[in-house]
């Protein structure tokens, strides 16, 4: 069993509400767009494909998309949007879970490789990965910078959201590379609901090194969707590696 969170069905539910503005298009239109762009005619998979936000956009502009998705629960809200012939999904998790066929493009979106919380579940993933991509495929990644910068000596914890609906703070494990997102919400009705996800932050240098022991090239890297430089600044990235033509995949 992968380390894993595995969302309920209370969660699954909630969960396109309380993530709107991931759905804005100003968020999603620049992701599907540069998605497209790499899957060319496709066909393209999702590791970790949730309720769809991304899948089904991109699937609708005629790439042909297949997810792997661990928790049930999720995928049933991506039904009520979906049929399995338009967007088929395997139940299971993105270290290990395979498809038939070989795909252009394999990615992976919003922090969710992080969602494995050991090493070499995440080095597995990456194999997992090229293990799945045609010659030539890629495999692209949306990830968080860890703020460590932001933690001064002996503290322990960072907000990333303090709103009037939500609060949410991070808290780290600086030697596994651990953290734990915890968020407050309160509801319509005064009702304040806790919730916590864990979580294994991987440095952009590290994961180019996942990359290589799976036999991946970096290709590009900016700090967002609409191809922003990555800098030192940078509170996120989004990565393209590339399987060369004719490499096997290292074991």
């Amino acid at each position: 069993m992968p380390t894993s969170d595995v969302w309920d069905v209370a969660t699954a539910e909630r969960y396109d509400e309380v993530n709107a503005d991931r759905f804005a298009p100003e968020v999603l239109h620049p992701a599907v767009a540069f998605l497209a762009r790499l899957a060319g005619p496709g066909p393209a998979l999702e590791f970790a494909v949730g309720t769809g936000r991304v899948a089904i956009p991109l699937a609708a502009r005629g790439v042909p998309v297949t997810g792997i998705e661990l928790s049930e629960p999720m995928l049933t809200r991506l039904r009520g949007k979906v049929d399995a012939e338009t967007l088929p999904v395997v139940v299971g998790d993105m270290a290990t879970t395979t498809v038939p066929g070989w795909f252009s493009l394999v990615y992976l979106v919003w922090n969710s490789i992080a969602n494995l919380c050991t090493q070499d579940e995440q080095v597995t993933c990456f194999r997992n990965a090229a293990r799945h991509l045609g010659p030539g495929g890629r495999f692209v990644v949306e990830l968080w910078v860890p703020p460590l910068r932001r933690l001064p000596p002996g503290q322990l914890a960072v907000p990333f959201d303090v709103g009037d609906g939500h609060v949410g703070v991070d808290t780290y494990d600086l030697v596994g590379q651990h953290t734990v997102s915890h968020h407050y919400r309160r509801d319509a009705d005064g009702t304040v609901t806790y919730r916590a996800g864990n979580f294994r932050y991987i440095w952009p240098s590290e994961c180019d090194l996942m990359a290589r022991l799976a036999g991946l090239d970096l290709e590009e890297r900016f700090a967002d969707w609409d191809r922003t430089p990555f800098t030192s600044d940078s509170e996120g990235h989004v990565s393209v590696w590339r399987k060369p033509p004719g490499r096997t995949i290292p074991t």
